[in-house]
């Protein structure tokens, strides 16, 4: 291989991430970079994403691709993708350590994100499946980090989202169009968008669901009723106006990415933002040689009672591509269960963290450079 395998960042039900250093005298890649592998077996999904990023081409809002290689690990085969090393975690990482982010940030994050979905809608393609999880902070220089959309898995040509209707994506980012099983269109994307805003002016769950919720009546209430997400207090009007535009409950309604670009809440506006540091360890090396004590209890594994269920209906819709649910009833029963679920996971992905890894890729890049 052109690289070498280092420790394990990020952990799903089908693929694992691990940071990868480019071998001396390789000028194809950048020094460090991030790999996502799977056995070749399970890697139709991680192909899928390969597939729609060579597509999508080089956009400065969406997470770069270096390519795909494969390798024989362990006595087992194994699918890699290259991707670009996003330094600053995910939208989700920073909300779970700081909290809510103020506005500046907020509108920032937000118009980068936008200018990403125009991109990718520009060229014929839906995301399905946007959540703070998945919008990542990658640096444009030491101190100042800018959001990247990424985990193109489940996307898909919006002509061929038409033709294969079914869920896809997150229960608690779905459009109430596709929690019926229909259509999921760019417009969906932006409902999710809107989620995701409400997440970081808030530092909540867009839909906050407390322990004993009925999942089966709240997926029913954003499907057939007017509900949708609660707009933060704490936004200005201007964001509360935003919302608005993106939780329009008539898809054809729904404002587009292009659109939203000259909303008054993100028009003119920098999309960097200087990235804040926590008190504790930091949570990633700012370069190849800038490598923390990280602790490996800081991020805890999820639990079964937080994520069992809903890991279930989700790695069925991955591995099917269509339903054979004879009602939107039926179909909306599909996502819940009698347990309290995790309402922002799709894949289960968690964050690790290996001491023994980070010190061998330091030695690494000692010895190389």
């Amino acid at each position: 291989m052109t690289w070498v395998r280092g420790g394990t960042i990020g952990r799903g039900s089908f693929a694992t991430v691990s940071l990868a250093v480019s071998r001396a005298g390789e000028d194809r890649f950048p020094p460090l970079m991030a790999v996502k592998s799977c056995g070749v077996e399970d890697s139709a999904t991680l192909r899928n994403e390969t597939q729609v990023l060579s597509r999508l081409g080089d956009c400065q809002e969406v997470l770069r691709c270096y390519g795909d290689e494969y390798s024989c690990e362990g006595g087992r085969e194994l699918y890699n993708v290259l991707l670009e090393y996003a330094a600053g975690g995910s939208l989700a990482d920073y909300v779970r350590d700081f909290g809510a982010l103020v506005e500046s940030d907020v509108k920032r994050y937000t118009r980068s994100i936008l200018r990403g979905l125009d991109y990718i809608h520009g060229v014929g393609f839906v995301h399905c499946d946007v959540k703070l999880q998945n919008l990542l902070l990658c640096s444009s220089n030491d101190s100042v980090f800018c959001a990247k959309i990424g985990d193109f898995g489940l996307a898909k040509k919006a002509e061929k989202v038409a033709e294969k209707k079914g869920f896809r994506g997150t229960p608690m980012y779905m459009a109430p169009e596709c929690l019926s099983g229909e259509e999921h269109s760019a417009a969906a994307d932006i409902w999710a968008l809107g989620c995701a805003v409400v997440e970081m002016a808030s530092g909540k769950p867009a839909w906050q669901c407390q322990p004993g919720t009925d999942a089966n009546a709240l997926l029913f209430r954003i499907w057939g009723g007017k509900a949708s997400p609660e707009t933060p207090s704490e936004l200005s009007e201007e964001g509360k106006d935003f919302l608005e535009k993106c939780f329009l409950r008539d898809p054809r309604k729904r404002w587009t990415a292009e659109m939203l670009l000259d909303h008054p809440f993100v028009a003119g506006t920098d999309v960097t933002v200087p990235l804040k540091q926590s008190d504790e360890a930091s949570t990633s090396p700012r370069s190849p040689f800038d490598f923390p004590e990280w602790a490996s209890d800081h991020t805890p594994s999820p639990t079964p009672d937080s994520e069992a269920c809903f890991d279930r209906d989700l790695n069925s819709w991955l591995n099917s591509s269509s339903h054979s649910w004879t009602s939107p009833a039926d179909r909306i029963r599909q996502l819940v269960t009698d347990q309290t679920p995790n309402w922002s996971v799709s894949e289960s992905w968690f964050a690790v963290r290996n001491n023994f890894w980070i010190r061998f890729v330091i030695f690494y890049f000692y010895s190389c450079y």
